[in-house]
Parts: C-alpha cells; structure tokens; sequence
C-alpha cells in the first residue's frame, strides 16, 4: 500500500522510497512544487478540502493553472482528482461532469471522490475511487469500497491503526499531513518502517471500525 504525503523533500521520506519503494507525493494547486523529484510517485488532490475547512469558495481558475502546469513540465501522474465538494452528493456528481475532460484529453487516470449517501451504483467511469466525505461516513463505508471497485484511495489517514485498517481492506493508496504537520522526521520516519515492515496475515480480524477509533 503507497503512502502520499504533500512535497515532503526531507532525506527520510527519500530513504523510505528507495528502500520500499511505497511512498509518493499527493500535490494539488497549494502545494504544486517549485521544483519535481521525478523519482518520486505523484497524483494529484484539488484543495476542495482546504476550501471546505476554511469555509471558502474552491478556486477553479488555481486549478486549471496546475493542469497547464503539469502538461507544460511533463508530469505523468498516477492520477488526477476530478473537484468535489466534501460531503455533496448531488454537486459532486455534477462537477464530474463538467470537470472530468480537463483530464481525460491529456490522457491521465481520474480520480473520484465519493461522497456521504453515495453507493457504488452512483459511482461514474472513472479509474480511482477516493474515499472522502465526512470522516465518520468515510471510515463506516470504507468495506463498501474496497469490495466494490479494484482501486481505492483514502484520504485523510494519519495514524498506525488507520493504516492497518486500510492495508487489510486492500486499499492501494492513503494520504495524511498529520504525519509531518505534527511529528518530527525521525519519528514519522520510525512509525512507516514499523508499518512496512510489519507482515501482517491479510487473513487477521480487521480492527473493528466505529465512532470512536475515528
């Protein structure tokens, strides 16, 4: 399972790549870098996010920016989120519609984040599932996902357990910035060896998910 951080250059998450080869960068207009490390995997969010916690409205025009961006610098991204408005069904589905072209013609992999109240029937075509919304609907749907498309990606998973839960679901992909906004190096450094090196059976009891493990 890769791990996505933001456009962390530190010597530690550079070791963690060339020994597991399991990390990656998720970039989005606010932390589009000056500077690429071509070794390093990358997708690719749309600070819909962002816009939701600081109450703000999304910023299109940012975002397009980053496209020309990416196709100007010749970045191959694993792929690319499709904007969504966290915990809007209706309006999420709508902006696929509009927004999902900007990716496909340059020929990159979409992303798309579901949503509380969606079921995989809403799901539209694309090649990522990323399982957003609002934390208590994202972590009690999660088996839905993974039993239901090949390819899931979670947000927001910023703890040992978490991850755990997600490997053994038989998530491809997770993103977090708890683990440098609030850990030093050396110790988010300690805890990704100790998930990587710990082979757990895939046939263990899953930890069980509920409101307060969240």
């Amino acid at each position: 399972m890769k791990i996505y951080l933001a456009n962390i250059t530190s010597l530690e998450v550079g070791y963690l790549q060339g020994k597991y080869g399991q990390m990656g960068w998720l970039l989005s207009p606010q932390s589009f870098p000056h500077r690429l490390r071509h070794f390093m995997p990358m997708a690719f969010d749309n600070d819909a996010y962002s816009a939701y916690q600081n109450k703000t409205e999304w910023n299109e025009a940012v975002w397009l920016k980053m496209l020309e961006q990416m196709v100007e610098r010749q970045v191959k991204p694993e792929w690319v989120l499709v904007p969504d408005v966290v915990g809007d069904k209706r309006r999420t589905l709508a902006n696929f519609f509009l927004y999902r072209e900007a990716i496909s013609r340059r020929g990159w992999p979409i992303g798309f984040a579901v949503q509380d109240g969606m079921v995989p029937q809403d799901v539209p075509l694309c090649d990522v599932i990323f399982v957003g919304g609002t934390t208590n609907w994202k972590w009690k749907s999660l088996p839905m996902w993974t039993q239901a498309f090949p390819r899931i990606h979670v947000g927001r998973v910023n703890s040992l357990e978490k991850l755990q839960i997600c490997r053994r679901l038989g998530v491809e992909s997770v993103d977090g910035t708890h683990w440098f906004r609030f850990k030093d190096a050396a110790q988010y450094c300690d805890e990704f060896i100790e998930f990587f090196e710990n082979k757990e059976s895939p046939q263990m009891e899953l930890i069980s998910i509920d409101e307060e493990s969240i």
